[in-house]
């Protein structure tokens, strides 16, 4: 972990599909790339900048997310985020992500995510299900 430092940077992209659109996502009626979907695609930048230089055993869980979805893509065109990383505080790592498609800047804002040791997530992730 102690490779992380501020200026990583990761990206994702994919191509728009008709599950990937507010209104077969659920959070909205039009037929366009989802606000969900795509701080998905920036929460996939985020783990892309940092998880190689992750400790044996560490995962990076996301723990806050403050994003603008400033344009619509339709279905059919290629969206890409991209996420540096801004500052690393102990365990959490802040990011600026950004997104865009074919044509123009769709969404930004800010990323949290938080170190955490993988076997130790996956017990408590567990327990919390064996006390339902």
């Amino acid at each position: 972990m102690e490779n992380l430092q501020p200026g990583l940077i990761g990206e994702s992209s994919q191509v728009v599909t008709d599950q990937l659109t507010a209104a077969l996502y659920g959070s909205g009626l039009v037929p366009a790339f989802a606000t969900p979907a795509m701080v998905a695609l920036m929460e996939n930048a985020s783990v892309a900048a940092i998880q190689k230089h992750l400790g044996a055993g560490q995962t990076s869980v996301g723990v806050e997310v403050n994003v603008k979805h400033l344009a619509a893509t339709p279905v059919g065109m290629r969206v890409r985020a991209r996420s540096e990383v801004t500052a690393v505080d102990g365990r959490r790592v802040s990011f600026k992500v950004e997104a865009w498609d074919e044509r123009e800047k769709i969404g930004e804002g800010t990323h949290q995510r938080v170190i955490v040791d993988d076997a130790r997530f996956k017990e408590r992730m567990a327990q919390k299900r064996s006390n339902v």
